[in-house]
């Protein structure tokens, strides 16, 4: 109860600061997903231009980067940075889905949370924090997602470890909060302006909306 009521504290702190966030930004479910799989080490200004690319070139459907030849496609996607690995891995994803859907990506992601994540993690380059992005945000399935932000202000704020894997930080989550579609879309963009701002590899708590809260700002090790 305890903690329940610690990271609904927090995020009502976080809410108040930076306002609803909007999460997450794309027009329609394959730009999430596209999105979701471009974003991995890069910022999203960037992912934006690699979404206006493939707007602009006629290609922004299953079908079209389905057909598409990889070093086509890496170039349109070159602004997301590791261009060559995440035409590949978009490949990979488009393909899947094409293979079994054709051009209907709602009847992919129309499945549960759970057979959805298996068959996301199937496909070769998708990890979790990608599958479950595109589960709570393209799909809309209850899945709290977790990345390096959640994982350094939690285990800052002592409700983890810093050792804890990626399973035990996403059960604290969704063992402690409402299952709220809205909430937990919110609650991890919410996170991620903090981590940004404030929550640092080298942290600057002045003026962190969560700096009230009991922190430990050096706990674990996170200089990368």
């Amino acid at each position: 109860m305890a903690t329940a009521q610690t990271l609904m504290e927090m995020y009502e702190a976080m809410l108040e600061r930076f306002g609803h966030q909007g999460w997450w930004p794309g027009d329609g479910p394959l730009e999430v997903c596209i999105g979701a799989i471009l974003t991995q080490n890069t910022n999203w200004t960037n992912v934006e231009k690699a979404l206006g690319n493939l707007r602009a070139a006629g290609v922004m459907s299953i079908s079209a980067i389905a057909h598409m030849d990889h070093d086509a496609l890496a170039e349109l996607i070159r602004p997301a940075g590791y261009f060559n690995i995440k035409a590949k891995r978009l490949k990979n994803f488009i393909s899947h889905v094409f293979e079994s859907c054709g051009d209907d990506i709602a009847a992919f992601l129309d499945r549960s949370a759970a057979t959805l994540q298996s068959e996301l993690m199937g496909i070769n380059g998708i990890g979790r924090e990608t599958a479950d992005s595109i589960i709570l945000y393209a799909a809309g399935k209850p899945t709290f997602v977790i990345d390096r932000y959640t994982c350094r202000l939690m285990a800052r704020h002592g409700l983890t470890c810093p050792e804890d894997d990626y399973e035990q930080v996403k059960d604290l989550f969704e063992s402690s909060l409402p299952e709220d579609l809205g909430l937990w879309k919110d609650y991890h963009a919410q996170i991620v302006a903090v981590g940004k701002q404030y929550c640092r590899p080298k942290a600057k708590c002045a003026g962190c909306p969560l700096e009230s809260f009991p922190h430990d700002p050096v706990a674990g090790d996170f200089a990368q």
